[in-house]
């Protein structure tokens, strides 16, 4: 089986950057989200919470506020957002856990 797929013509590294970095924009857009997201070995819902656990873990907080939203897009519901995010707080320290539920709580009202 082909892990090659079709554009899906993603443009968020396009639209933070416009042409001011034209490297950063091709890798985000076409390669991280055009290529790796569309895997088929993994769900996009597994791949939303591995990518949210290593965001925590790093303290990435502006990168995690994004990537909580685009994980309740790919179903992962609140409850399980919040639970994963008391879980990490243990094994991330607990500032990230802190700083990644006041993101999720910030995503869930703005939504």
């Amino acid at each position: 089986m082909s892990n090659e797929k079709q554009s899906t013509g993603w443009s968020g590294g396009k639209n933070a950057f416009g042409d001011f970095a034209p490297g950063i924009v091709h890798y985000t857009d076409k390669v991280l989200f055009d290529e790796v997201w569309e895997r088929e070995d993994l769900s996009k819902r597994d791949r939303s919470l591995i990518t949210v656990a290593a965001l925590t873990s790093l303290g990435k907080m502006d990168q995690l506020k994004f990537h909580l939203g685009f994980a309740r897009q790919n179903g992962v519901s609140d409850e399980e957002l919040k639970e994963a995010l008391l879980h990490l707080s243990f094994y991330a320290g607990w500032p990230n856990g802190m700083g990644a539920t006041a993101a999720l709580k910030n995503v869930i009202e703005d939504a």
